[in-house]
This record gives C-alpha cells, sequence and structure tokens, in this order.
C-alpha cells in the first residue's frame, strides 16, 4: 500500500520510541490512554522533542467523558491549541460537540483559528455524534485534514461497513484515519473492503510494575485498575502493522 499513515498514540516517552522502532509514521501524544487520552503536558512533549523527531500530533482533550465542554473548558482548550503551535508541534486532535450532538461549529473554527498552520485531526467525538455523514462535510468546511473513527462503534472491525461510506463520502477531501481495536490483522482483513489507507493504534501490551513492595487493597483510581500494571507501546506490533501496510 502507497502512501499509508501508521499512526500510534502514546502516553509515555519510552511508548514513543517504541513505536518509532517499530516504524509509525506519527504519534498522537497524550496522557491518560487508559481513560481514552487526555492532553499532554508541555513538559511531557519537550522530553518526547528530546529523544526523537517523529511527528507529533497533540491531543487536546482536558477531561474524560463527553465532549461537551463549559466556557472554562473551552478557554483551556484554545490556549492548549495555540501552547502546542508555540511549542512546534506538527498537529492537534480537537473536537467539540453541541448537546444535540453536531458539531459545535463556532468553538470548532476558534480551535482551527488557532491552529493555523497545523495539521488538524476531528478526534473520536465523531463517533458519538448524531450523524456521522453531516459531519463530515463540516468538518470538510473547517478546513480539518483528518478525521480519526472506528465507524461509530467500540471497534472498527465492528464498524467497517461505516467506515467504508465515510471513505467512499470523503472523495480526497479529508483523510479518514481507522482506529479502535487496530492491529495487524486488523489492517490485514479491513483495508480492502473500506479503501482506507491511514490506521491509528496503540499496540500496547500490559507490563509487571517493578515494585517490589506492593501495598494491597488500596487503589489510586478507579478499583478495576491495578497500579501494578503498565501499558506501553510494542515495537513488534507495530512493526507486524507496517509489514501488512507495505505488502498489501
Amino acid at each position: 500500500m502507497k502512501d499509508y499513515i501508521l499512526e500510534v498514540c502514546a502516553d509515555s516517552v519510552e511508548s514513543v520510541l517504541a513505536a518509532e522502532e517499530g516504524g509509525a509514521t506519527r504519534i498522537e501524544l497524550c496522557q491518560n490512554l487508559v481513560i481514552g487520552g487526555t492532553t499532554p503536558g508541555p513538559k511531557f512533549f519537550e522530553e518526547v522533542r528530546r529523544h526523537s523527531k517523529i511527528r507529533i500530533h497533540a491531543l487536546i482533550r482536558p477531561r474524560f467523558g463527553d465532549f461537551c465542554y463549559s466556557d472554562y473548558e473551552y478557554a483551556v482548550i484554545r490556549e492548549e491549541v495555540k501552547m502546542y503551535r508555540q511549542l512546534g508541534a506538527e498537529g492537534v486532535v480537537i473536537g467539540i460537540l453541541k448537546q444535540d450532538g453536531t458539531l459545535n461549529m463556532e468553538q470548532m473554527e476558534g480551535l482551527m483559528r488557532e491552529a493555523e498552520g497545523m495539521s488538524v485531526t476531528l478526534h473520536r467525538a465523531f463517533d458519538v455524534c448524531a450523524d456521522p455523514f453531516a459531519a463530515l462535510e463540516n468538518a470538510v468546511k473547517l478546513g480539518i485534514d483528518t478525521i480519526l473513527t472506528s465507524g461509530q462503534k467500540n471497534s472498527c472491525s465492528e464498524g467497517a461497513e461505516l467506515l467504508r461510506k465515510l471513505e467512499e463520502q470523503s472523495a480526497g477531501r479529508i483523510c479518514i484515519q481507522a482506529g479502535g481495536g487496530v492491529s495487524a490483522d486488523v489492517i490485514e482483513a479491513l483495508a480492502p473492503v473500506t479503501g482506507i489507507r491511514a490506521w491509528h493504534m496503540s499496540g500496547k501490551v500490559t507490563l509487571d510494575s517493578r515494585m517490589q513492595y506492593r501495598k494491597e487493597g488500596v487503589s489510586m483510581g478507579l478499583p478495576s485498575l491495578s497500579e501494578y500494571d503498565i501499558y506501553r507501546t510494542s515495537a513488534e506490533k507495530i512493526r507486524a502493522a507496517e509489514e501488512v501496510l507495505k505488502r498489501i
């Protein structure tokens, strides 16, 4: 496959370096991937830049949960888009919805002005919008470069039919990037039937904490998550996906 994109979402320097080693095209830089990702801190970005020159698109998402933001949250989002432009990130990943499930065009236009000169991806707020076909047209009007979507399902495998329709509707005007459960096997199965050439994955594995002493029964967050499980990108998983994209 020519001109493919393999983007890796990463929330640690170690994961960024593993993704780069595996052949990723670019990084969606975030923090707190375990809750879907939130905005990375500037010092984290700077540390990544010290060790890697890979293209970075910064996720701008102030919190877990829906994509309908208060005026306070919107002010923070605008400043963070501006901050990442000034820091030298190549792109930002954004998305804001109205209460009725449509794109908040007024607020998105404000973010696009702040992101001038950067690549812009509409993130998976798209997957919980009311009308994906109308949202695609509005994203084109805004001048957005990429829509990241699982086809409005929990995984892109489940959303394959909508992904195919979105790719057809896009007609080269905007890039449709498939995310949600992406692996080498998924790319091999879905690329021929959807026509999609851009893919988004974490390639994560679970590592055991280096802690030897472990206090049981104390949770720092969600009780379902172990404090001693560390999630990191696997260079091998990224390389396997890259090899499929080169071959098909």
